[in-house]
């Protein structure tokens, strides 16, 4: 019996150890770079000095406003979140009954039949959270819809000494914001998202050891 109980417990020891060491799934989002659409459709000659294939208009200079062409996102994200929350409560209560002098209850003492209680509670916490990030990336046009938004994808990678670093972003947005060198702040996109992550060993590192994790998760305390 005690061995069953033993090789049992190292199945589960495995068993977590196995998926506490999974690498993180990358995101389902695809940041592929998007290449301009090219017509399978031979245009048809039509004997007109203007053909609106590939026409740019002399006005828009060379502001990027077609599929797969390049914007260049400064990020420019900060956030700042602060909560303090105070509780306290207090309540008490006594009674007491004063016995008759005489008469078969007289042999009560009155300190027999006083009662008090009290209660009291206190509660504080305190929480603060601030993050920063800033930097260049440059996207390509992935959609353009209708009314004249954009989506924008795209991804940078960085192969360091000692780890990899991941830049990925994707995101709507406006013709109007898009200034005349194709730079596009990152607060004045929509449903921006943002990923930022590292692999590595200076990743690997920063990370708690799979028996540690196990342990913080099975642990009661």
């Amino acid at each position: 019996m005690p061995l069953k109980i033993s090789n049992a417990a190292t199945l589960v020891v495995v068993f977590f150890s196995c998926a506490a060491q999974a690498k993180p799934k990358e995101p389902n989002e695809s940041f592929a770079p998007t290449t301009a659409q090219v017509s399978s459709i031979a245009p048809v000659p039509n004997g007109a000095i203007f053909q609106d294939s590939g026409y740019t208009a002399l006005t828009s200079g060379q502001r990027a406003s077609r599929v797969g062409d390049v914007l260049t996102i400064t990020l420019q994200e900060r956030t700042s979140a602060g909560i303090t929350n105070s509780t306290g409560t207090n309540r008490a209560g006594n009674i007491g009954l004063a016995p008759p002098s005489s008469g078969p209850l007289s042999i009560i003492s009155s300190t027999d039949i006083n009662m008090g209680g009290d209660q009291s509670f206190k509660g504080k916490g305190d929480t603060l959270q601030s993050n920063s990030l800033s930097g260049e990336l440059s996207v390509t046009i992935a959609a353009v819809y209708p009314n004249g938004t954009m989506l924008v994808k795209g991804e940078k990678r960085l192969a360091l000494n000692r780890g990899d670093e991941i830049v990925q972003f994707s995101g709507i947005v406006r013709n109007a914001d898009i200034m005349a060198d194709n730079r596009v702040p990152s607060w004045r996109i929509a449903n921006a998202h943002i990923n930022y992550r590292g692999k590595g060993d200076v990743a690997r590192a920063s990370r708690q050891g799979w028996l540690q994790r196990f342990f913080s998760v099975v642990s009661p305390f």
